[in-house]
This record gives structure tokens, sequence and C-alpha cells, in this order.
């Protein structure tokens, strides 16, 4: 009997040990360092090379493997902000395993590692007034299904109280979700920090889903136009004129929302095109051979502006694009700015245009 036990209890810690053996380690990816350099880690027996990419680095950097199996590598010090990365393992793009902080993107498998400031940024968690971010559906005749979008609401809003409301009308880039622009471009917490500054007007924020594929994308202005706003006028206390709508976006948001602003400036008094991309059959269709009565709608628009930065792989039709817009003599504002086709400009510009709307 002791025989019998004691073999069973060999087969036991056999197991556990095996068990043990198979378990990968409890490892913490990313670290941010007081000085702003960053260690990142990944574990793997059997990988042959990982690489880390980040938009702060201008090359991807090989990591190194010790005897546990745990490729990590320490970057230098960043400039503080929030960015994408990725690890490269075997030529297989994925995102960091260990981080749950995951850029909101269709195509992308990308991570976000947050660098603080020595000084708060105006994306940074403050303590301030907190407005609320809801996620709600919506009906779209234009679609034919029920979609989500995200809204928020600054802090004290009261949804029976006698305050109506401006709407932003907020719309993310090619290929990222509803979700990005509070996840990456932290819609939300800019615009608490700077409504508790008093540098921006209380408004709330509506983030939709701005793909319609497989519908043709030109049904998304008619989605906006004739579901969204609709929608969030019949459930929230806003401002239901043309002065109380503002209409913005970024990359192909940023095309979108020249392709909704421009051609209803009796409903969007606002008009924000972060890098747009434009090489659409919607811009084409809606700007080429364009005869705008010019007087008339910069009566309408009370703002219209256009950001880019100098590194933007889009630079160069962006500036064309202000050129035509000015060729036609409407009262276009251009924000050139540093920096590439990155979520870290986009904060920047919205930044920018949540000053400047609804004033």
């Amino acid at each position: 009997m002791k025989r019998i036990v004691s073999l069973l209890s060999a087969v036991f810690l056999a197991g556990i040990t095996a068990m043990a053996q198979q378990r990968p380690p409890a490892i913490s990816s990313p670290d941010v360092h007081p000085d702003h350099s960053i260690t990142f880690r990944y574990f793997s027996r059997n990988a042959k090379k990982v690489m880390v990419s980040g938009e702060f680095l201008s090359a991807p950097v090989a990591m190194t493997k010790d005897t546990l199996g745990i490729w990590s590598v320490t970057v230098p010090p960043v400039k503080p902000d929030i960015y994408p990365y990725s690890f490269t393992v075997d030529s297989v793009q994925m995102s960091d395993p260990n981080n749950t902080y995951i850029f909101a993107n269709e195509r992308f498998k990308r991570s976000i590692v947050d660098v603080p400031g020595d000084q708060l940024l105006v994306h940074s968690l403050q303590n301030v007034p907190h407005g609320k971010v809801s996620y709600r559906y919506y009906k779209s005749g234009t679609l034919g299904t029920t979609r989500q979008l995200l809204v928020y609401t600054p802090p004290g809003f009261d949804p029976n109280g006698k305050t109506r409301y401006p709407v932003l009308y907020l719309i993310h880039g090619g290929s990222d979700t509803e979700e990005t622009w509070t996840k990456v471009g932290r819609a939300n917490l800019i615009a608490d920090n700077l409504m508790a500054q008093g540098k921006a007007k209380p408004m709330l924020i509506v983030m939709p889903y701005g793909n319609v594929r497989p519908a043709p994308m030109p049904d998304f202005t008619k989605d906006m136009v004739n579901d969204i706003v609709p929608f969030i006028e019949a459930n929230f206390p806003v401002i239901k004129e043309s002065k109380g709508r503002a209409v913005a976006g970024f990359s192909v948001g940023g095309g979108q929302t020249l392709n909704i602003g421009l051609t209803n400036p009796d409903k969007f008094a606002y008009v924000c095109s972060y890098a747009p991309f434009t090489a659409t059959d919607e811009f084409k269709k809606n700007f080429t051979d364009w005869s705008p009565d010019a007087a008339q709608m910069n009566k309408q628009l009370k703002l219209f502006t256009i950001s880019v930065g100098t590194e933007d792989f889009l630079y160069e039709p962006v500036k064309q694009n202000i050129a035509m817009f000015k060729d036609k003599k409407l009262a276009v504002k251009s924000y050139i700015v540093p920096g590439g086709h990155t979520w870290m400009n986009c904060k920047q510009y919205l930044a920018t245009t949540l000053q400047e709307v609804f004033k």
C-alpha cells in the first residue's frame, strides 16, 4: 500500500512540475520608468525573433531572450504621450498579450502605452469633474440596420433639465471604430479638462461608427444627416439648429467631415477636418467643378478648419485641398503643425477644436 501511495504521489508531483514548466511566467509589459524609458516583455520559448515597433521609434527594435524564454528590451526615454505599439513574432504582427490597453482598430493589432508627463497633459486623467460616456443604439433607416454610437455628456448634464447643449459629431479614422476616440484619443478626458479650465463650452460629443460597408461609403453622409442627428435630437436636450452642431473627424473621418459639413452648411455651422483623406469617389463627386456660393457659405459656417502635420503622408494633398477651398473664396483656417498621421497629433487637433467651437 505504501508503495502505491508513494507511486501516486510521485506521479502527482511530476504532473504538477510539468504543468509549472508549461505555464508561462508572470511578466509585466510595458513598464514605463521615471525617466520615460519603457521596458517591453514577451514570453515565448520557441520564437526565433521578436521585435517591437511603435510610433515613438524610428525603426523596429530587436528584443533579447533570456533562459526562461522571456524576450525584453528597454527603449530610451520617450516624449510623454499615448503611443500605439506592437510586437512582431517571427514575422507575425501582434498586440502585447500582457497589456489590456488595446488600440481599437479593425486592421492593425496594436497595444497602447501611456507615457505620463512631469506636467499633466491635455489628455491626462485629472482631478476635475468628469462627464459620462454611454453606448447607445440607433435605428438607421439609411442602412436598414441597428447601429452603435458613443455619446459623451458633460459634467453636470441633466437629461431632464432646461439646458440645451450643442453637439460635436466626431468621426474616427479608416479601420478605427467608434471606440477609438475615447480609448486612444481620450476625447472625453480632453473635454473634461478643457471644460474645467473654462476653455471649452459644455457640449455633447457623439462618436458614430463611420464604416458602412458593404453599403457604399457615401451612405454614411446620409446616415449622419437622416439618422444619427435626428436620433440625438430626439433623445437628448440639444440645440436643434446649425449653430448647435459641429462635425469633425480624422483621416478617412476627416474626408467624411468635409463631405458632410460642406454639402450641408445649413445643418453644421462648424466643420473641422483633421488630416483628411479625400481620394474617394464621394469627394471627387462633391468638389470637382464645384461652384459654391462662397458668400452664403461663409455666413453659414462660423468655423471651417483643416489641420495636418508636416510629416503626414497626406500633407501635400491636404495642402492642395486647402488651396482649392481658398480659391473658391471659402474662409478656411489651416493649422499646419509638426508631426505625422498619428493619434498624438489628432488629440491636439481635437483640443484646439474644442476651444473654438460654439463660441
